[in-house]
């Protein structure tokens, strides 16, 4: 099948990877308003060639979104009103869903539209960053299901199957304050603690030079694309607000413990944490 994909960055460009090497996809249309992107998407292999996207969608059975999450918001009931009437499907692969099930809650062509989170990523962007095996064994959420035409859910799940994903369900609201928790976080705090250091560094110039492992992983995510995250941060503004009160809290319980010197206390925080273990094997 002839498959447009909207936004060819790391997910969308790790896409086309993966479907062009397992036969997935029979045709990639780029659509992408960043010229060096498609340059790049070309000479990479990337894409067959690049469209506006109106006729992408022309000469397209599956639209994939991979954009930035505002602007999918802003694309999505376009091309619901430019598929409508057809066997066309069009999914989003964005890391918020509240705003999109929102804006399309009424949309009568909303059967062709199918939520979809494959939980893979890393700090780089753009085409250069794609990687085939992105989402091998790793999570993708579908949201709404019942609200998605079922020729529709059975299409993109065929295709995140084909990528060797596990699929789980949610509904949007849900999904938001998930994502929230396990990963909208980490990057803020990854984002703050990149902060803390840099404004340390003006004055204590080698302090960069001790960083090791650990500081390293944890301060990964604060490479990450920021035109990516702005609206991630903003569209999930009230989840994200919940998680960040808890971590405040929790960070306050390490200050006092530290602050008390009460050996108890601050190891037993560290033994509670200390049973994520057996979550993450």
């Amino acid at each position: 099948m002839n498959i447009c994909i909207v936004g060819m960055g790391l997910i969308g460009g790790s896409l086309s990877k993966a479907m062009r090497g397992n036969g997935f996809a029979g045709k990639i249309i780029g659509v992408d308003k960043n010229p060096q992107h498609c340059t790049i998407a070309m000479y990479c292999g990337l894409a067959s060639e690049f469209l506006p996207l109106e006729e992408a969608i022309e000469v397209s059975d599956l639209i994939l979104l991979c954009s930035p999450v505002d602007v999918n918001v802003k694309l999505l009931p376009e091309i619901l009103d430019r598929i409508k009437g057809t066997s066309k499907v069009v999914a989003d692969m964005g890391s918020t869903k509240a705003d999109l099930a929102a804006v399309v809650k009424n949309h009568e062509g909303r059967g062709r539209y199918v939520a979809a989170h494959p939980m893979a990523g890393t700090e780089f962007s753009g085409p250069a960053a794609a990687i085939e095996n992105l989402f091998y064994d790793k999570v993708a959420i579908i949201c709404d299901k019942e609200k998605s035409d079922e020729d529709a859910y059975l299409l993109v799940m065929a295709m995140l199957q084909s990528l060797s994903m596990r699929i789980q369900y949610m509904n949007s609201a849900d999904h938001d304050v998930h994502v929230a928790y396990v990963s909208h976080i980490s990057h803020i705090t990854s984002f703050a603690l990149a902060l803390c250091v840099l404004d340390k560094e003006k004055n204590e110039k080698n302090i960069l030079s001790l960083a090791a492992g650990g500081f390293e992983s944890t301060v990964r995510l604060a490479k990450s694309n920021c035109d990516t995250w702005t609206p991630i941060f903003l569209g999930n503004s009230a989840s994200i607000l919940e998680v960040i009160d808890t971590y405040i809290e929790k960070m306050n319980s390490f200050k006092k413990s530290i602050q008390e010197n009460d050996h108890e206390s601050l190891r037993a925080l560290m033994d509670r944490a200390n049973s994520i273990r057996k979550i993450l094997k």
